[in-house]
């Protein structure tokens, strides 16, 4: 039997059609507006956050700036399909990351990509059904399907440790996103160079990777909480876990914070979407 026709080589040959059927430039296109799509939900969340945060109303959170963009007359509903297919297709490119790009790297560098892009991913994923629900006119606050989620799941036996993994895992996102930003790591993504337009793409990725770092460890803090204590009603989600911060000390000021920081992440992935590589 010739070496060529070897399962492994099999398997091999196939990956490589895989990988490059997704190098096509139409995923590549999709993936660039998945990502200015996020970047535009990531400033309507701060925008939120901070009008909180001075005394105003709104949903700090994906689904409260969904709402808003999907409230558009007559063009809500297109843009929400549009916004469905271009997270769909973000997801689908952070999947050949973490898996056909990823077989070329070192053993360890693997894990890392696979963990990093795989995670990623299935967030991106998420996003996409969360566009489709509100394209089909499904308009559930989120925060309210978090605590019914975390109801359903206490009531399980294994519910708790669940929980506590899915908690532990949105801290170990969190805190991904703030090593990235303490590491520089974010500037692979761009072309930075020494002129003013780089040093302020590294301003906002580093305040912006740490203020989403921030709110994810506050979700998945909330969640083991929730968790531990049999209290569902603890686990509300990112816009519970910004209201909050006012009730704590210098809980303003910190809640300010973050808003601005989700919005120059914002900006950020926007800027990346059109200059990123990929």
């Amino acid at each position: 039997m010739g070496a060529g026709n070897e399962p492994g080589s099999s398997a091999a040959h196939a990956a490589d059609a895989a990988e490059e059927l997704s190098n096509t430039t139409t995923l590549d296109v999709f993936a660039r507006v998945g990502f200015a799509v996020l970047g535009l939900v990531h400033i309507l969340i701060g925008a939120i956050a901070l009008r909180i945060a001075l005394g105003g109303y709104g949903e700090a959170d994906p689904a409260g700036a969904v709402e808003i963009l999907a409230s558009r007359p007559v063009l809500g509903p297109l843009l929400m399909w549009t916004c469905f297919a271009s997270c769909l297709g973000l997801a689908l490119w952070q999947l050949s990351e973490a898996s056909l790009r990823a077989r070329h790297l070192p053993r360890k560098e693997q894990i890392s990509k696979g963990i990093s892009s795989g995670s990623l991913s299935v967030t991106y994923a998420l996003f996409a059904f969360m566009f489709a629900r509100f394209a089909l006119g499904d308009e559930s606050d989120s925060g309210e399907s978090t605590k019914d989620f975390t109801i359903a799941m206490l009531q399980h036996p294994l519910g708790v440790p669940f929980l506590v993994a899915v908690g532990g895992t949105v801290i170990g996102i969190g805190i991904y996103f703030v090593v990235k930003a303490l590491r520089r790591q974010f500037t692979d993504e761009l072309d930075f160079g020494d002129s003013k337009r780089g040093r302020l793409l590294r301003v906002l990725g580093i305040v912006g990777h740490i203020a989403k770092g921030v709110a994810l460890f506050l979700v998945g803090l909330l969640i083991i909480i929730a968790a531990v204590t049999h209290q569902p009603r603890q686990s509300t989600g990112l816009d519970g876990s910004l209201k909050a911060l006012p009730e704590q000390p210098f809980g303003i000021v910190a809640l300010v914070a973050i808003a601005v920081g989700l919005m120059c992440y914002g900006v950020f992935a926007i800027i990346r979407a059109r200059y990123g590589r990929m």
